[in-house]
């Protein structure tokens, strides 16, 4: 028990620049609080004390603000980061190292008693502030959940979600999906620049049609330069595009880099 307690501590220390010492953690920290609680209310729950179970996790609620239903299965050194608002449903499973911030909904859309309604969320998932993971599938090892995003739909390891209804953006070439690595870097709130889909899609856009002029520019100077030659040069428009001027560098700024 104390050993596991010491695991939550670290994990804490480790993901949080503002944690300065662990007696900080032990007393400040709510997401913590919430962990320690839900061990007793899920073996309450596990045990046939349904009733006991839901009075802690009520308790629980009430002095952190996380409402983790004590069916929900936790793994080891899940981190609550802020937290308020959290809410886990009955059969959800949250596996270890996952950290999960502020206003997030692990939920269920059935209705159906006994049937596995909420997601499971496999080792290292980040679950950013707002997030909202419905339904009774399964999110990847490593995945990443954007800020506000909705996700009903599978997320494959090491992929991030974002938007509403959430998109899918795989894995960077080169880089593993396995979160196991020993050294993998922490990723704060999840969601970096690079995966904004609408982002990368404009600057594929704008990269296409920067090309296009450059090549469009050439055939025309190729064209003059041929008409010049054959002394015909009312074959060239007064208005041909000799020269570039899509601003590309501009439109990427204004995308966001």
């Amino acid at each position: 028990m104390f050993s596991r307690l010491r695991s939550d501590i670290q994990c804490i220390l480790d993901r949080d620049p503002a944690a300065r010492s662990t007696w900080e953690v032990i007393t400040c920290y709510p997401g913590l609080h919430a962990v320690v609680l839900h061990r007793p209310a899920h073996w309450c729950w596990t045990h046939g004390f349904k009733w006991l179970g839901r009075f802690i996790s009520h308790v629980a609620r009430w002095l952190t603000g996380i409402e983790i239903h004590p069916g929900a299965k936790l793994g080891q050194r899940v981190f609550f980061d802020h937290a308020m608002g959290v809410v886990v449903g009955e059969t959800a499973e949250i596996g270890d190292g996952c950290t999960i911030y502020q206003g997030v909904t692990l939920g269920g859309t059935s209705l159906y008693k006994g049937a596995k309604r909420h997601p499971t969320l496999g080792r290292d998932v980040v679950v950013s502030a707002g997030a909202k993971v419905l339904g009774g599938f399964t999110v990847g090892d490593g995945a990443k959940i954007g800020s506000n995003a909705v996700v009903i739909k599978p997320v494959p390891a090491g992929a991030t979600a974002v938007g509403i209804p959430a998109r899918i953006i795989p894995s960077k070439a080169g880089e593993s999906a396995d979160a196991s690595q020993e050294r993998r870097k922490f990723s704060a709130y999840g969601v970096t620049l690079d995966d904004d889909p609408v982002g990368q899609a404009l600057k594929g856009l704008i990269g296409t049609a920067s090309s296009q002029e450059h090549q469009i520019a050439l055939l025309w100077q190729a064209i003059e330069k041929l008409s010049s030659q054959q002394s015909r040069g009312d074959c060239v428009p007064g208005d041909a595009l000799k020269q570039e001027c899509f601003e590309a560098g501009r439109l990427n700024d204004l995308v966001g880099k």
